[in-house]
């Protein structure tokens, strides 16, 4: 606490030197012990404790809880600090108030009068330790108590610019606690044209304040769009040496610059051609320093003038009118995309995904495809990798569906676990939606099976079953890929139940190749029975029974399987069940009973079986 220490409290000094110079946690506690045994005398028992010995105590106490451990004494001697004219005792006293009393507590009463006496001071120093601590207690009773007394002191010509700033950061904080105190009608304006203010202090308390309000009631403030973008103006076409107190790194006043343009996406954009045309400028002028040589090699010089671009492509993107704008703001961002610094690489791909969704940029974004899918490939940083799939997705459409699909197949036999189950699923969607041939859309959700069984959902092959289904020009296909697909070694379970569907429903389109006979397609599927879990074992005895009825040569085959005793006597009922019903069902039905309509019908509701 070296701000404490320079007021030249030797004991404090002395004690916090002890705690760590404490070779063991017992040592430690031993050593606080005998401080809040003697702070606790102190209090108790001298009564001539001047406002210096009670500071340096209730600093102590102040330091210990700091360190973890409970305090309950000392309170009322911190409330009595706030009555102090002197500022390093007050201070002290609302410190401890703000950390370590709570918004119910019973000396509330006491600290919410003297914070009163503090505001209507005219002294401003303590008029701002009163509203520092109204802000960092922040509870239903202050904002109750003290909400209609801050709009004032907020707007008066008479407060200084510091008092305004922490007035308007205050009346911030009592607004999340309690949306209903800020006054309406003649204070809406005046607390906008706080954006006027010469301090750029106060500007920047108040831009904080106003978007807050904006989200609540965009209407009742939208005066603020024009105030925000000549603000804006005035920040952007000035040199640093205009703003040198709130020049950061040769960039003018960056933060508030961010503030302003986030500010103004919470409206469309302006509908006054002459205030439209000013933000277009500030925009342009944003994108042009963007080209310009650094002025300092030190990093956080690029970092403050690459937040203000990345806000300004958001509200770029906001807008989503100026087709220059967007073209420009995604070349920008291209840039990035090879950058050394992994949260512009990250930023980049994040802002290109929203570029992508605009019908100006998207063909600008689609120039970058090469080097998104590189980055796929290449980035070590996970999250930047998800991010290079988003955009890969968000740029995807017609002309390079089958590329864009390609790569992240390819992609996903490496890519991380976290991130393969949202990939399938933007592989299926992208696939059913590009695909002009059906036979690609098939081959693509089969490769989905194969490469990420395990993440690949039920909806997903349910949804390539009903294509399958309902689309004659695919069906032979989907059998012939799904039977060569059950003859490789190491079958995943999800690639066993489509299979089972798409044979039981067509595998007498394949069935006049001896590679794909009947028999041949009974002993492949069978041959995965006993690895499958119940359900998917289920599933095949449906199979089973339509092929007696696709495949009559091979009827007495599949009823030695159904009444084996690994079914009969299963311990799955449902596998009991079925086994049963469809033994029965052979042995008695004719071929009109077993009609194909009838017996795959269930198959266009997959999850019926």
């Amino acid at each position: 606490m070296p701000a404490v220490r320079g007021d030249g409290m030797r004991g404090l000094a002395v004690f916090i030197s002890d705690i760590r110079n404490c070779k063991s946690k017992e040592a430690e506690i031993k050593r606080i012990n005998k401080e809040l045994a003697n702070i606790r005398s102190k209090f108790r028992g001298d009564r001539t404790l001047d406002g210096y010995q009670k500071k340096k105590y209730v600093c102590k106490l102040l330091f210990i809880f700091l360190l973890g451990h409970d305090i309950d004494f000392g309170h009322m001697e911190a409330v009595n600090l706030l009555s102090s004219n002197k500022y390093s005792e007050k201070q002290i006293g609302y410190l401890f108030i703000s950390v370590l009393i709570s918004a119910n507590n019973e000396l509330m009463k006491l600290i919410i009068q003297s914070i009163k006496n503090d505001l209507s001071s005219r002294n401003p120093i303590h008029v701002n330790l009163a509203l520092q601590c109204i802000a960092n207690i922040g509870s239903r009773e202050m904002a109750e108590t003290f909400g209609s007394e801050i709009p004032k002191l907020l707007v008066s010509g008479e407060t200084i610019d510091v008092v305004k700033q922490s007035a308007a950061l205050c009346l911030l904080r009592l607004f999340r606690t309690l949306p209903d105190i800020i006054p309406s009608g003649e204070w809406t304006s005046r607390i906008v044209h706080l954006l006027n203010d010469q301090h750029l202090g106060v500007v920047t308390a108040a831009v904080n304040l106003i978007d807050a309000l904006v989200k609540k009631n965009s209407d009742e403030y939208k005066g603020c769009i024009s105030l925000a973008v000549s603000r804006l103006s005035r920040i952007v076409t000035a040199s640093y040496t205009d703003l040198q107190d709130y020049t950061y790194y040769f960039v003018p006043a960056p933060w508030l610059s961010m503030k302003l343009l986030r500010l103004l996406q919470n409206y469309p954009p302006p509908e006054d051609p002459g205030v439209r045309g000013r933000l277009t400028e500030c925009l342009e002028t944003i994108l042009n320093k963007a080209q310009e040589p650094p002025k300092s090699k030190k990093v956080q010089h690029s970092n403050a003038k690459n937040a203000v671009l990345f806000e300004a492509i958001s509200l770029i993107i906001h807008m989503d009118s100026e087709p220059n704008l967007l073209v420009r703001g995604c070349n920008q961002l291209g840039q990035f995309l090879q950058h050394r610094e992994t949260n512009l690489r990250y930023l980049a791909l994040e802002s290109m995904c929203l570029l992508a969704t605009s019908e100006f940029s998207h063909e600008a974004v689609k120039k970058h495809q090469e080097t998104v899918v590189t980055a796929l490939k290449t980035e070590r940083d996970v999250s930047v990798r998800q991010r290079a799939v988003d955009l890969l997705y968000a740029m995807c459409d017609k002309t390079n569906a089958e590329e864009i699909v390609g790569e992240m197949l390819n992609y996903l036999e490496t890519a991380d676990y976290s991130i393969r189950e949202e990939m399938v699923m933007k592989v299926a969607i992208l696939a059913e939606k590009y695909a002009s041939d059906y036979t690609w859309y098939v081959d693509v959700i089969l490769n989905l099976i194969r490469i990420a069984g395990d993440y690949v959902s039920d909806e997903v092959w349910y949804r390539v079953i009903q294509i399958v289904i309902n689309r004659e020009d695919v069906q032979g296909y989907a059998a012939k890929t799904v039977f060569e697909a059950l003859q490789a070694p190491a079958c995943h379970e999800n690639m066993v139940k489509v299979a089972a569907y798409i044979l039981g429903e067509f595998g007498n389109l394949i069935a006049g190749d001896q590679r794909s006979s009947p028999f041949v397609q009974f002993n492949l599927l069978h041959s995965k029975y006993h690895l499958c879990a119940a359900q998917t074992r289920a599933l095949l005895l449906t199979t089973y029974v339509k092929f007696i009825n696709l495949f009559p040569e091979i009827r007495a085959d599949i009823q030695n399987i159904l009444k084996s005793d690994s079914n009969i006597r299963s311990s799955e009922v449902e596998l009991q069940q079925r086994s049963m019903e469809y033994l029965q069902l052979s042995q008695i039905a004719s071929t009109d009973v077993l009609d194909p309509a009838a017996v795959s019908g269930a198959a266009l509701h997959p999850a019926r079986q």
